[in-house]
């Protein structure tokens, strides 16, 4: 199944990615990507390196899979783990398509610290606070079942890591610092990846100076 892996994953980057950003240009002039300076070794710039190293892995894993040059893990080598595998990976490239389409303008990639937009906090967003990362998670997921080799876990590993290191260092803070009381209300009622699980207070918005350095 290796070569269906690649060819959902490689479909999935071009919608979430590529026709979600020529939507967004279309309708609002802008593509929603931001990228700010950041200090090596920040929060930010592991963030960044930790995403862009799992992007890579998830096309990388399955095509040297593909070509004979990884075996899957004896472990997880079961037809039904991995047909299981596909319907997971599907539902989470969907689930990160229609959460995007939840956030409408407010789509963005990356945080401008300048900048301000509207708190989502309907649809999608009333169950879970991050449901694109928790949809995307769930995709990564599915691939790593379809292909379980450990460069496929590795890159699982590496998006769940870059994930929480985004939410919790520099995304939390933000949004408590530019919508205060709003925000960690919401945070409060509704969990950050799971329904009910990780309610609470955003991170200390004061931390965001360092944080984005």
């Amino acid at each position: 199944m290796p070569a269906l892996a690649l060819t959902l994953y490689l479909l999935g980057l071009v919608a979430t990615f590529g026709i979600r950003t020529w939507l967004q240009v279309r309708r609002t002039g802008d593509s929603g990507f931001r990228r700010p300076a950041a200090r090596i070794g920040s929060a930010t710039w592991w963030g960044t390196v930790l995403f862009a190293a799992a992007l890579v892995l998830g096309a990388a894993a399955p095509a040297l899979a593909v070509a004979g040059i990884l075996d899957p893990l004896t472990i997880l080598r079961d037809p039904v783990i991995e047909l299981l595998g596909l319907v997971v990976a599907v539902v989470g490239f969907l689930g990160v398509i229609a959460a995007q389409t939840g956030m409408g303008s407010s789509w963005r990639v990356g945080v401008d610290n300048t900048e301000r937009t509207a708190l989502v906090t309907g649809g999608a967003f009333s169950l879970v606070r991050n449901p694109i990362f928790t949809a995307m998670i769930a995709a990564f997921a599915g691939l790593s079942l379809m292909t379980p080799t450990w460069l496929q876990l590795l890159g699982f590993i590496s998006l769940v890591a870059a994930i929480e290191i985004q939410v919790r260092a520099v995304e939390e803070p933000y949004l408590a610092r530019v919508h205060g009381a709003a925000y960690t209300g919401y945070a409060a009622r509704v969990g950050r990846f799971l329904p009910g699980i990780g309610r609470g207070k955003a991170t200390n918005a004061q931390q965001v100076t360092s944080n984005l350095e």
